[in-house]
Formats: structure tokens, sequence, C-alpha cells
């Protein structure tokens, strides 16, 4: 049963969990961010009853963290010994690999479990400033075990997930994650930017609609936080962009050649995919 929970790191996503927490549950919360006035307001709001410490990390039966990757390893191998025996310890990072593989040493026989997460939700703004405790209404919570990890874990991790709001739990492996990750976030990240970045992007002004507002949405992004998860997740990435280069350049040639029968053809193959994707979500 999760009564005391820490939240590490207070932007978007863990910012919303502690509201969300807050809000939802009856739980005592502990908060930390290396702002401090972030911190300060998160504690006037009442959000936080109070600051989590490295002391006070044996108080909580659930740590969730939301750092960066690399800030994650770092957080979870310096306070090791610090964590509750018998406790849960998640992250919330967009990558998976870079996170469960390093720390897999470090928590073993550590008393506590580690488990992998990802919240499937986000907005294109960031920060504490932006966080609701809406955010997580109906969304998909990703897990990604250890192979010994008992079900125990991921069972209690799910019953106070869906207390926050979350619709689905979608266990996977880091590899499966970094894998689809890729190219149902990370690609279409890297593809908005493309898109703004050409030299009609200024004019759109009486010339856009709904197309173009979803084609441009996700650039405006936290460039700190996204180069990082690029980077950390480079291979699978540069995989799925050249696959859509290919797939530009196919259009490109079919379309310079006036080629209609080829182009009807792409598109409507394009059509029936997303239909048979629709008929999933």
């Amino acid at each position: 049963m999760v009564e005391t929970v820490g939240v590490v790191g207070l932007g978007l996503i863990g910012g919303s969990m502690a509201k969300a927490i807050h809000q939802y549950t009856d739980c005592t919360l502990l908060g930390y961010d290396l702002d401090g006035a972030v911190l300060s307001r998160a504690l006037d709001e009442g959000v936080l009853a109070a600051a989590l410490t490295p002391d006070r990390l044996a108080e909580c039966d659930l740590v969730i963290i939301a750092l960066y990757p690399e800030a994650t390893v770092e957080y979870v191998t310096r306070n090791r010994d610090r964590f509750r025996k018998g406790g849960l310890v998640m992250d919330c990072g967009g990558v998976k690999g870079v996170v469960c593989g390093p720390l897999e040493a470090v928590v073993q026989d550590a008393g506590f479990r580690f488990v992998g997460g990802h919240p499937m939700a986000g907005i294109e703004r960031s920060g504490y400033a932006n966080a609701f405790p809406e955010l997580f209404q109906g969304a998909s919570l990703i897990l990604t075990p250890y192979p010994g990890t008992p079900r125990s874990c991921l069972e209690e991790i799910w019953q106070f997930a869906r207390r926050l709001g979350f619709g689905h739990l979608q266990p996977s492996t880091p590899e499966q994650h970094d894998h689809i990750i890729a190219y149902t976030s990370q690609l279409a990240h890297v593809v908005s930017c493309a898109y703004v970045g050409s030299p009609s992007a200024p004019n759109f002004q009486g010339f856009s609609a709904g197309s173009f507002k979803d084609m441009t949405r996700v650039a405006k992004l936290n460039e700190e936080m996204w180069t990082e998860l690029f980077l950390e997740n480079r291979e699978a990435l540069v995989r799925e962009i050249d696959t859509l280069v290919e797939e530009l350049a196919a259009f490109a040639y079919t379309i310079r050649r006036g080629d209609r029968e080829n182009l009807r053809n792409m598109l409507k193959r394009a059509r029936e995919i997303k239909e048979a994707i629709d008929k999933d979500c």
C-alpha cells in the first residue's frame, strides 16, 4: 500500500505527478527540485507536505524520479543505500535502455525495487508552472521491469497510477520501448522541427488550418531534454529518420514525374494504414 510518496524533479511530468497525487490521493507527498524557487512554490501551494531530503527517502513507499536520463542514473546510484527497504522506485524518462541498463547492477541486492516507467502524456510547454493534475487522464503508463521483478511490484504501481487517472498499463522491455518510442514520439518531434525550418514557415498567416497546427505543435519543445533523449536513443531514431527520408524521396520522385497512378496508390496505401491504426487506438 502506497502511503508516502516522493517526487524528484518538479518539471511538467514530475510537477503534474505531484499535483495529481495531491489532488486525487491522501498520500503524504514529499518532493524535491534543483530549482529552489520551484520547490518553494510547490510547498507554498500546499502540493508538497515537505521537501524530500536524502535522509527522508527511507520514509517513502514509492519514489518517482522525473529527471533527465543521465541525472536519473546519477541520483539512484548516489542514494542507493537511502531508499526504503522493500520500497519502489520508478523513473519517468523518455528512454529506457540508458537508464535501466546501468541501474540493474546498482539496485541489485540494494533492498528496494526499481522499475523503469514512461508516462505517455505531455504538452508542448514545460516546467512546473505548466504542470496540471489532469495530465494523465486516460494516458498509457509504460513499465519496463527487470526479468526478476515480482509481478506484485507492477500491480502496486498500476493500482497507484490508476488513482492518478492513467487508463492503460503497457508492459515492455527497455529495448522494445526505445525501438517503438523512436517512431511514435521522437520522430514526430524531429519532423516537426524540420518542418518549421522551411523558409515558408513565417508566411503561414491566413494560409493555415488544422494540419499546419498539428505538424508544428511539438516543435515548441524543451531543447535541453529532447537533445538528451535523441542522442541517448540515436541508433533507433536515426533508423526511423532514414526510413522517413526514403518515403519522402519516393513521394518527391513520383510527384516530380507527374506519375498520377503511382501517387494515387501511395496515398491510398497511407490512408489504409492510418485507418487500420485508428481501429487499434
